[in-house]
């Protein structure tokens, strides 16, 4: 168990401390719950409150602290307490899954398949004809990589995960367990003879380098071309990315959120949990969908919008009001 000297932690940190403690930091916890020998943090002033009845010894906060830690306590301040926090759970973390060998012997690997310096690959993997799998990827038990995909450097693909053909992600990626990339896009036709005919999904899916894809997520694959996720997206858990959609970089996609078909999204978006965008739509950069919310047209760069449909985040504010105060007078009556 690592245990740690508030003068060892801020060495990380490299804050300024205000009061002390000789407690050692074994781990790090929420404020509710932290212990004597923990550290939390203060993110926001709203939640300064909690500090009074927190066991916490030492907790980082922002510059702009109002309170005083108090006896044999601490805070370490610094100009982000959320960013700081990071950096402090990555000094506590545990040691990932332990690899006894690189290859497990129950892997089966395609011989024209190419793996690279570093590789690690678990029990039950399937790695099929001319993959590539560049240096130092981690590859946890059952997991499938079909005919000609290619994984870059030190990316890390979770248990269960099934990436189809011909699919590419990039370097310094993470996929969650249970992700699938490149599955067929939800493509039918009515045909009066033959019912629902399906449409060939010949395309494929792209992803860039520094991508994170949740748990059960999936990114479906392009009918013609490919359905791309740009530099440093963050995909939560089970969202679905439908086919030939296109996202630019470093957008954030929330948990239970959707894209249709063919929607584009511009770089810095960032879509609100359960929050979903019909096809064929386009999203500017920066704009914000709130959760919850229904997208069924274009949405210009910088907007926030809210409900269902989707309006700009003041006009449903206002709403919102309005019908709020409806109700309240039909009460009275």
């Amino acid at each position: 168990m690592k245990s740690l000297s508030l003068n060892e932690i801020n060495d990380v940190l490299k804050g300024i401390i205000v009061g002390n403690t000789t407690q050692n930091i074994i781990a790090p916890e929420q404020l509710e719950a932290a212990s004597e020998s923990e550290i939390s943090f203060i993110g926001n002033k709203k939640y300064e409150k909690l500090w009074a009845t927190s066991k916490a010894s030492v907790a980082i906060v922002n510059e702009d602290i109002s309170i005083e830690p108090g006896e044999n306590r601490a805070f370490i301040k610094v100009k982000n307490a959320d960013l700081a926090m990071s950096q402090i759970l990555e000094l506590f973390a545990p040691p990932t899954p332990l690899f006894k060998t690189d290859i497990h012997r129950t892997a089966v690997i395609d011989q024209t398949a190419k793996i690279c310096n570093g590789v690690r690959i678990g029990a039950g993997c399937y790695i099929g004809p001319k993959v590539i799998i560049d240096d130092n990827t981690t590859i946890y038990p059952n997991v499938t990589i079909l005919d000609e995909c290619t994984i870059g450097k030190n990316t890390v693909i979770w248990s269960g995960t099934v990436v189809r053909e011909r699919c590419h992600i990039g370097n310094d990626c993470i996929i969650h367990p249970n992700a699938t990339i490149g599955a067929d896009g939800f493509g039918f036709r009515p045909d009066p003879k033959r019912g629902l005919v399906k449409i060939p999904q010949i395309g494929n899916v792209i992803i860039g380098n520094n991508v994170e894809i949740g748990a059960n997520s999936c990114v479906d694959r392009g009918k013609f071309s490919s359905t791309i996720l740009g530099d440093g997206c963050k995909i939560d858990n089970l969202v679905q990315i439908g086919h030939n959609s296109r996202l630019g970089m470093f957008c954030i996609m929330a948990g239970n959120s959707g894209l249709a078909g063919s929607v584009t999204l511009g770089n810095g978006v960032i879509i609100g949990g359960s929050a979903s965008i019909k096809d064929h739509t386009t999203i500017g950069d920066g704009a914000i969908v709130g959760a919850g919310s229904g997208v069924t047209g274009d949405i210009a760069a910088g907007k926030t919008m809210l409900g269902y449909p989707a309006v700009e985040a003041r006009d449903a504010l206002k709403q919102w009001a309005i019908l709020k105060r409806l109700v309240n007078e039909s009460k009275k009556k």
